[in-house]
């Protein structure tokens, strides 16, 4: 049971950090160099294990367990998000002054999303406790969809709104600094900053359907779930600018992140059968043989993934930097 008091204060506390640093972002708007956002996530991260231990220390080693379980899977789910917004970027060829502001918008969206999908998950939990089976088959659905089509794929395709937009609203062919409207021989335009945020939103949107089902699989705390979405929407925008290319070039990171959620999944399967109320199955009775997949197991299986993902992805750099160099002097 976490106080109420720690509730509070934590939700005061991460008000003021987000607020801060959307203030800081909108104020000196530039580039941040690596060394700044390296000390950024460096401080997010720490907040997040300190957060951790308050919740070990005043709610025991379960509800700490869900938090950090839940953090690192919504963690995991935010770089990829995070990968599908350097694709936009890439495709709308923002400039690199607007592309922090552009990267606020993004996190100020998937906040309010997110938030709104917990309320609504929450609710669905409360009223119909065979939401389960319905969150672990679309988990596992979008873990084979992401698995025979990468969201680079997808994300390169432009939507039907955008198609939309670009056919009935008149939109200038450059950007003029972080405006969306502009005045044109008379005529108000819209700039291309409109279409990275629709852009943006949309993707946002996509991703909140696979996060919320998938932290409900590690906790149903309606607050331990929304912390763990702000903890993990913490050092986004700086993670962007310190990981850059580099998130193209990590190979099996969405293996990783389809293992997570193909394991969430079975997790959210097995957990309906458990609790099952369903009255055509077993008779509404509850199937004994279900197994329940513990906190602890959950945190290994997701740390695992994400470890062997990244690792393999490194080793896979090494080797192709190291054959690079191998082949350079007969190229000469």
């Amino acid at each position: 049971m976490i106080p109420g008091w720690l509730e509070i204060g934590s939700l005061i506390v991460m008000g003021v950090v987000i607020a801060a640093d959307l203030v800081v972002a909108y104020r000196r708007p530039h580039v941040p160099r690596v060394s700044e956002a390296a000390i950024w996530i460096g401080a997010y991260v720490a907040l997040a294990v300190l957060f951790a231990g308050l919740l070990f220390a005043f709610g025991g080693s379960s509800v700490s367990g869900q938090f950090l379980a839940g953090w690192l899977t919504e963690y995991s789910l935010s770089i990829d998000n995070l990968f599908v917004f350097v694709i936009i970027m890439s495709r709308f060829t923002v400039p690199k002054k607007l592309q922090q502001s552009v990267l606020l918008v993004g996190i100020i969206i998937a906040l309010v999303l997110r938030g709104i999908f917990i309320l609504l998950g929450v609710t669905l939990i409360e009223h119909f406790s065979w939401i389960f089976y319905l969150f672990g088959a679309f988990l596992l659905y979008t873990a084979v969809h992401q698995l025979m089509t990468a969201r680079r794929e997808t994300a390169t395709e432009e939507s039907r709104v955008i198609r939309f937009l670009r056919r009935h609203i008149p939109i200038t062919p450059h950007y003029k600094g972080g405006a969306l409207v502009i005045q044109r021989d008379g005529r108000r335009m819209l700039t291309p900053i409109l279409l990275v945020f629709v852009a943006i939103g949309t993707t946002d949107l996509l991703f909140a359907l696979d996060s919320i089902p998938a932290i409900f699989g590690i906790t149903q705390d309606p607050f331990l779930v929304f912390a763990a979405n702000v903890f993990a929407l913490m050092g986004l925008r700086q993670l962007y600018f310190l990981l850059g290319d580099l998130l193209s070039r990590l190979a099996y990171l969405s293996y990783g992140i389809v293992a997570i959620l193909s394991f969430i999944g079975v997790k959210l399967v097995l957990h309906a059968l458990h609790t099952n109320r369903v009255f055509f199955l077993n008779g509404g009775k509850s199937f004994d043989w279900a197994p329940e997949i513990g906190t602890f197991t959950s945190l290994a299986v997701i740390v695992g993934a994400i470890a062997l993902a990244v690792g393999a992805s490194l080793v896979k750099l090494r080797v192709e930097a190291s054959r690079a160099r191998r082949t350079r002097p007969d190229d000469a």
